[in-house]
């Protein structure tokens, strides 16, 4: 059952992102302002290793796989934490930017012994990033539960009556947009996508996927983006993309493609170009540049181009002007036109990956899981600047803020910093 605590709610964005709102220090959702993965101006580092460059380094309790967000000078992440009785302790925790000291946290919800689904080996019971919109932080446990705190930690709302039989555990993160909270529930059978109202956590509306894939579970983060002035929530989930509207939930375009499942990139848009990029799932990807201006089903007249040498399964294509940057899980790194699908170069950067790349002064950033980070040049050759080894394992992305880098390993939170 959701329960509400009355906190005197404000006004809440009216989109996305309120970049009257953000600094440059800020990176408020999973691959920063927008889901783009752009860290614009920020001065980044180039060359560090776990001794060099090492701002601080901050143990975290328990396991996650959600990235760092980042407002006014604060770290928040989700972890989560087995207890001596044997239940799982969903947590959100806050850390001071400059020196990695615990400001508070904050137990969402006591999971029972036996009551938490089984997880992939590359998962985690926190791998949802939280979202930052004004004084607001959304935390997402998936199936568990779906939270809101003030940013001091105190709870608003929290929300642990959508039930839904998960696959591999949780991955996904929320999207809020005016005053709706969505979110995708793409489990074993009868997945759905669903908005929750922003100040309360009731349930707004609710749509099913539909869907003829044969394994229903992904666990993709949606991207808002907006087409001749109206809001579209672009969600993939296993063997189709679908565009919403955000404040009912109908449905506005779908492109099929497939049996593919397991679905975890999170779309990116280009307005120049009026495409929206994503991969397709396991198990064999394929990356499709999609007009996000039809409706109805739009697979036979809307796909621009497809790629499938060098599609990632789990990393999100990033995109940078006039080219697509993407990352396969096997570490081939590609360049890719944008407007037409053309590679101008692919090449192994090592390792296997599951962290999205991030962008930002002229430099694209792949991490892999083993904690090395190749930095190259971007552009349509290819140009190594450095490769950068923590010697941790890593599976969640990057969060960029002036002139660092935070970077969450198996067991802590880097500070990078030049």
């Amino acid at each position: 059952m959701y329960r509400i605590i009355p906190a005197g709610f404000l006004s809440l964005a009216a989109s996305l992102t309120v970049p009257s709102l953000l600094s440059a220090q800020d990176w408020p959702e999973f691959r920063g302002p927008a889901g783009q993965g752009l860290a614009e101006g920020s001065n980044l580092p180039l060359q560090w290793s776990a001794t060099r460059n090492v701002a601080w380094k901050h143990s975290v309790p328990g396991s996650g796989w959600s990235s760092p967000v980042l407002k006014d000078g604060h770290i928040y992440l989700t972890t989560s934490v087995s207890t001596n009785d044997g239940h799982l302790s969903l947590r959100a925790l806050c850390l001071k930017e400059s020196n990695g000291a615990t400001e508070w946290t904050k137990e969402v919800f006591s999971i029972q012994p036996g009551k938490a689904a089984h997880i992939h080996t590359k998962n985690s019971q926190a791998s949802a990033t939280p979202l930052i919109v004004e004084n607001r932080i959304y935390v997402h446990f998936g199936h568990l539960g779906t939270a809101c705190l003030n940013l001091d930690g105190s709870l608003a709302w929290k929300n642990d009556s959508l039930h839904y039989p998960p696959v591999h555990g949780n991955g996904g993160s929320p999207v809020l947009v005016d005053d709706v909270l969505i979110f995708s529930c793409d489990g074993a059978s009868k997945p759905f996508v669903i908005g929750l109202d922003a100040a309360t956590g009731k349930e707004r509306w609710r749509t099913p996927r539909v869907t003829t894939s044969k394994k229903t579970f992904s666990f993709s983060t949606p991207t808002v983006i907006a087409v001749k002035g109206s809001k579209q929530v672009i969600s993939p989930g296993s063997g189709v993309v679908c565009a919403f509207e955000p404040k009912t939930g109908r449905e506005i375009w779908r492109v099929r493609y497939g049996e593919g499942y397991s679905v975890v990139p999170r779309p990116v848009y280009s307005p120049r170009h009026n495409l929206v990029f994503l991969s397709s799932g396991f198990d064999r990807p394929s990356v499709l540049a999609i007009r996000p201006d039809g409706s109805g089903d739009v697979t036979d007249t809307h796909v621009v181009w497809q790629l499938t040498k060098g599609a990632p399964n789990t990393p999100s294509p990033l995109l940078v002007g006039d080219e697509l940057y993407l990352v396969s899980d096997g570490g081939i790194a590609s360049c890719v036109d944008a407007a037409s699908g053309k590679v101008h170069w692919q090449e192994r950067v090592g390792g296997n990956h599951s962290a999205s790349p991030i962008h930002g002064d002229g430099k694209i950033y792949f991490q892999n899981e083993e904690g090395t980070c190749v930095v190259v040049k971007a552009g349509r050759q290819f140009e190594k600047l450095s490769e950068n080894a923590l010697g941790e394992r890593a599976l969640a992305s990057f969060a960029a803020g002036s002139k660092a880098l935070y970077i969450r390993t198996e067991e802590s939170l880097y500070k990078i910093s030049e």
